[in-house]
C-alpha cells in the first residue's frame, strides 16, 4: 500500500508542477511510465483503486445524459461596466453604502469560459456542477476530473469546501482544435468560450479530457458562503491548496488602481495564453459585502469592467492559399467569404478579434490604388494536380490523396489526442516521416521500426520508444476514434461516433449505400456521399485493410437508447435558443432517445424553435408540424421522466 500511496503523492505533486505552475520536472515519458508503474499496481489488486487516485481522471463509458442538482448557494452573474466612468460610478455607490469607511477591492482578469462549481470531502473532489441558471447547475463531475489543473484530491485540513471558478480553453488548444475541425470540413466553434462549455458537456468525458481544458479557481465556500474573512485571503489559501489561481490579480486601494489594472490588462491581453473579456473588481472583505448586500440580480460588492472588441485598420497585402488534410484550401475561411466582403489585395481592410482567437475581418474600409482580385488557382499549389469544387460545397479541394501537404496533415490528424492519441508524434517528427520516405499514408506508422525513428534527427533511443508505445496503444482505441482518423470529409469527432453506434463495425459502414448511410444520426445526403465516394477511393480501401492487419479496433458496443423518454421521435432545431446551443439542445434529446434532424419533413415528430428561426420554421407550419420553444422542450423531457 505504501508504494502505491507514493506513487499517487508523486504524480500529482508532477501534475501540480506541470498544469497549475507551468515548472516540470521531468519529461513527459518519464510521468507516462510513473503512470503505467501505479496503474500496474491497480490492476494487480484492484481493491487499491480510489476515486482520487490519478489513473481515474477518466474511466467509464459515456453518460446518457446530465443530471441537475442544486447549488449550496445562488451562483450570481454581475452587473457591468462598460466604461471608465461606469466603473467610477460603481466605486461611488460602494464609499455612499459604506459610509465613506476605509475598503479595497481585489481585481482579477474576467475569465472567458464556463463557471463551474466543486465540492470536496475530506479533501477529495466528491462534485462539479456548471452554473446552469444559478440555483441549479447539471452535474459534470466525470468531464471535470479529466482537467489536468484540477485537483482530484488537494492539500491543507478543511474537511468540506466548495471551489467556484472557471473553466477555460486555451488559446493554443482552441487553435488546435478549429484547424482540425475545418480540415474535416466542419464549421469552426466561434471562440474559446464556447469551446470550453461545449467540451465540459459532452457525454463522453474521453472526448472532454482531450480537448485540454484549464480550471482557475476564484471562490472558496464552506456550507455556501464565504471561507475567509477576505477574498485575498481565499484566493491565497486556494493557491496553497494547490489550485491554479491566477497570478494576474492585484489588491487595489482605490478606484484609480483598478482603473489602472484594468488598463494594463486591456494593453496586455493579445499576449495572454487565454481569452479574457474584462476585470472582475470585488470588495475583500467579506463583512463589507455582507452590508452591501444584493440587488434582486447581482451583487452590490462586485462588478465586471468590459473590455470593447478589438478592431483595427489594416492593407492586404497577399491572398495565400493553403492545403489542409482532406485537400481543403481556404483563405478568409473560403471563396465565398471573399466574395461577400468584395476584398482584394492591396485593400485596407478593418479587422476585429470579439472572442475569437483569430481576427476576422469585418469590412473592405477603402479599396486600393492597386487592386488584385482573388483568384482560385487551378492547381494544387504543392502537388501541381487538378483542384475540383464539389457542387454545394464552399471549398475547393485537392484531388491526389498522395499530396505531400495532404499527408502530413493527415498524418498529424490521425495521431492527435483527441483521435488515435499517439503520443511524440507531432508536427516536426511527422514532417521528417514524409519527407524521409518512411511514411506514404497512416498505415505505415505500424510498420515503423526503433531503428528507423531513432536514427531520425533529434531522436534518440527514449523518443522513439515513446511513439511506438503509443502507436501500440492506439491499437486498443475505440472504433470511433478510428474513423475520426480515417480522414473522410464532413466525418470528425462526433459524426465518427454516432456513425459507430448505428453501423457497430467499420465493414457495416463500408458496405452501406447512401441511404443505408442516411439512417445514421446526423447523417444527410451530403455527408453519406462523402463516405461512399471515401471507401470507393482503392487507395483508401488499401488503408483501411493495412489497418485491420495491424490490430486497430473495427467493431463497436451500440449504445442502446430505445427506453428513452423520446425513443421514437425526430426533433427539428432552427434558430437561437434562449439558453441552449444547438449541441447542447441536441444531447439532451438523444440522451432521452430521441433523434435530431437537419432538415423538416412529414417524418418530423417536432420542431424546436428560437429567435430568427428561417426556413425551417416555414416548412413545419406548412407541413403543420408541431412547434417548440426551449421551454417546452425543457417541459416535455420533464414531464416524461416524471
Amino acid at each position: 500500500m505504501s508504494k502505491v500511496d507514493d506513487l499517487r503523492r508523486e504524480i500529482r505533486r508532477h501534475e501540480y508542477l506541470y498544469y497549475v505552475l507551468d515548472q516540470p520536472e521531468i519529461t513527459d515519458s518519464a510521468y507516462d511510465a510513473l503512470l503505467r508503474e501505479l496503474q500496474a499496481l491497480e490492476r494487480a489488486d484492484p481493491s487499491l483503486i480510489t476515486p482520487d487516485s490519478p489513473t481515474q481522471r477518466v474511466g467509464g463509458a459515456p453518460r446518457e445524459g446530465f443530471v441537475k442538482l442544486p447549488h449550496s448557494s445562488p451562483m450570481l452573474s454581475l452587473d457591468n461596466a462598460l466604461n471608465e466612468g461606469e466603473l467610477r460610478a460603481f466605486d461611488q455607490r460602494v464609499r455612499d453604502l459604506l459610509g465613506n469607511e476605509p475598503f479595497r477591492y481585489v481585481a482579477e482578469l474576467k475569465l472567458d469560459g464556463l463557471s463551474m462549481a466543486v465540492q470536496y470531502r475530506e479533501q477529495a473532489l466528491q462534485l462539479a456542477l456548471t452554473r446552469g441558471d444559478g440555483s441549479e447547475g447539471e452535474d459534470v463531475t466525470a468531464n471535470a476530473r479529466t482537467i489536468r489543473s484540477l485537483p482530484l484530491r488537494v492539500n491543507g485540513e478543511r474537511a468540506g469546501f466548495e471551489v467556484r471558478g472557471e473553466v477555460v480553453m486555451p488559446n493554443a488548444a482552441f487553435q488546435k482544435l478549429n484547424a482540425e475541425r475545418e480540415q474535416e470540413g466542419l464549421a469552426r466553434y466561434a471562440n474559446p468560450r464556447n469551446s470550453s462549455a461545449g467540451s465540459l458537456r459532452v457525454l463522453d468525458p474521453g472526448i472532454t479530457a482531450s480537448r485540454q481544458l484549464d480550471f482557475y479557481a476564484y471562490f472558496l465556500l464552506a456550507d455556501g458562503q464565504p471561507a475567509r474573512a477576505s477574498h485575498w485571503e481565499a484566493l491565497e489559501e486556494l493557491a496553497a491548496m494547490g489550485f491554479k489561481v491566477n497570478p494576474a490579480r492585484a489588491v487595489c486601494d482605490d478606484v484609480e488602481a483598478l482603473v489602472a489594472f484594468c488598463r494594463r490588462y486591456e494593453a496586455e491581453r493579445e499576449s495572454l495564453p487565454y481569452e479574457i473579456d474584462g476585470v472582475v473588481a470585488k470588495v475583500d472583505a467579506v463583512e463589507q459585502q455582507r452590508r452591501l448586500g444584493w440587488t434582486a440580480k447581482f451583487p452590490r460588492w462586485a462588478i465586471a469592467f468590459k473590455y470593447a472588441a478589438r478592431q483595427a485598420e489594416t492593407v492586404v497585402e497577399k491572398i495565400d492559399v493553403q492545403v489542409g488534410r482532406t485537400g481543403a484550401r481556404s483563405t478568409l475561411h473560403n471563396e465565398d467569404e471573399i466574395a461577400r466582403l468584395g476584398v482584394a489585395a492591396g485593400d485596407t481592410v478593418l479587422v476585429e478579434r470579439s472572442g475569437d482567437v483569430i481576427p476576422k475581418v469585418v469590412k473592405v474600409v477603402r479599396e486600393g490604388e492597386v487592386r488584385v482580385p482573388f483568384q482560385m488557382p487551378a492547381a494544387c499549389p504543392v502537388c501541381g494536380s487538378s483542384v475540383s469544387r464539389p457542387e454545394g460545397e464552399v471549398v475547393s479541394r485537392c484531388l491526389n490523396s498522395s499530396c505531400p501537404a495532404r499527408l502530413k496533415e493527415s498524418v498529424a490528424h490521425f495521431a492527435a489526442r483527441a483521435v488515435l492519441d499517439i503520443g511524440g508524434l507531432g508536427d516536426v517528427l511527422v514532417e521528417q516521416l514524409v519527407n524521409a520516405g518512411l511514411v506514404h499514408s497512416v498505415a505505415d506508422l505500424y510498420d515503423l521500426t526503433l531503428e528507423q525513428l531513432a536514427g531520425l534527427e533529434r531522436m534518440g533511443t527514449k523518443s522513439a520508444e515513446r511513439v511506438l508505445a503509443g502507436i501500440a496503444r492506439s491499437k486498443t482505441l475505440p472504433l470511433p476514434r478510428v474513423l475520426n482518423g480515417l480522414g473522410i470529409p464532413f466525418v470528425g469527432e462526433r459524426t465518427a461516433q454516432l456513425l459507430a453506434e448505428h453501423f457497430g463495425s467499420l465493414d457495416a459502414l463500408r458496405e452501406a449505400d447512401e441511404a443505408q448511410l442516411q439512417q445514421a444520426t446526423e447523417v444527410g445526403p451530403k455527408v453519406a456521399q462523402s463516405i461512399r465516394r471515401w471507401f470507393a477511393e482503392e487507395r483508401n480501401r488499401a488503408v483501411v485493410e493495412r489497418l485491420r492487419g495491424a490490430g486497430l479496433t473495427f467493431t463497436h458496443q451500440k449504445v442502446d437508447r430505445s427506453g428513452g423518454v423520446l425513443a421514437g421521435l425526430t426533433f427539428v432545431l432552427t434558430g437561437t435558443l434562449p439558453s441552449l446551443s444547438r449541441e447542447q439542445a441536441k444531447e439532451m434529446i438523444e440522451a432521452a432517445g430521441g433523434k435530431v434532424s437537419g432538415s423538416v419533413s412529414k417524418k418530423t415528430s417536432y420542431v424546436v424553435a428560437g429567435e430568427e428561426a428561417g426556413s425551417k420554421l416555414e416548412k413545419a407550419q406548412e407541413l403543420g408540424i408541431r412547434v417548440l420553444t426551449e421551454a417546452e422542450l425543457r417541459e416535455m423531457l420533464g414531464k416524461l421522466e416524471a
